[in-house]
């Protein structure tokens, strides 16, 4: 009797889970049922599903009954039965963010060309322009910084969000991906996909980014291990 009762409500799971596969790579509501040390269980309704620790906001608090939209990235089947993965640390619940605040995405006027992300800390969004006369960051970072502002607060404030042009050429993009720090040249080994970036004693700290962040992030974004060198700075001879 056990054993027909579990495998019914396998079934049954299976069933509403196959309503979901559709909906992989979309966002939805959904309130926080439990609270586990490894996993945040969250009823979206007809179905449950968990975020892994991995794929929490580090440092977000969830609180039982409270609503949160989450990013539905994989049915996952294993001996246990189907499990729905959620997720709010990935790149592309930013993106989905971005898609509702940014209507010139729709209708091709901008595009978003990456985005790496450390949930909780920093993300790095790379844009273009699609039509002659749009400024891309401006347009994503919306009149008085209110497209943005919408952003951060879903995914928290203590995320910081860096808007970067995309630029076909490599080092100009580099240089852009390594903002806020001031770049004073690039060199690339295109085989190797490393570039090293050299920068003045002021700027070297502020490219590295706390605990090697921003670099990190940079070289996500760009596709390319960026080794940060000092320059020296020339000494003025005295007159």
């Amino acid at each position: 009797k056990q054993v027909v009762l579990q495998r019914l409500r396998e079934a049954e799971r299976e069933v509403v889970l196959a309503e979901f596969e559709d909906k992989i790579g979309t966002v939805v509501n959904g309130t926080v049922q439990r609270v586990e040390p490894r996993v945040v269980r969250v009823d979206l309704g007809k179905a449950s599903g968990i975020i892994p620790q991995n794929e929490q906001i580090q440092g977000e608090y969830y609180g039982i009954g409270s609503r949160i939209k989450v990013f539905i990235k994989d049915i996952e089947r294993d001996n246990r039965g189907p499990q729905l993965i959620l997720s709010r640390g990935n790149e592309q619940f930013v993106e989905y963010l971005f898609r509702q605040e940014v209507p010139e995405i729709e209708n091709g006027a901008v595009e978003i060309k990456g985005i790496a992300r450390e949930a909780g800390r920093r993300t790095k969004i790379a844009v273009a322009s699609a039509a002659p006369g749009v400024d891309p960051i401006g347009t994503f970072v919306g009149g008085h910084g209110t497209r943005v502002q919408a952003v951060m607060n879903e995914i928290g404030d203590q995320e910081k969000i860096d808007i970067i042009a995309f630029d076909n050429n490599i080092e100009q993009y580099i240089k852009n991906a390594l903002s806020p720090a001031e770049i004073a040249k690039v060199e690339i080994d295109e085989k190797a996909k490393r570039a090293r970036v050299f920068v003045t004693e002021d700027q070297q700290s502020i490219a590295i980014g706390r605990a090697g962040q921003n670099v990190r992030l940079a070289s996500r974004l760009t596709g390319y291990e960026l080794d940060i060198e000092q320059i020296a700075t020339p000494v003025a001879k005295p007159a």
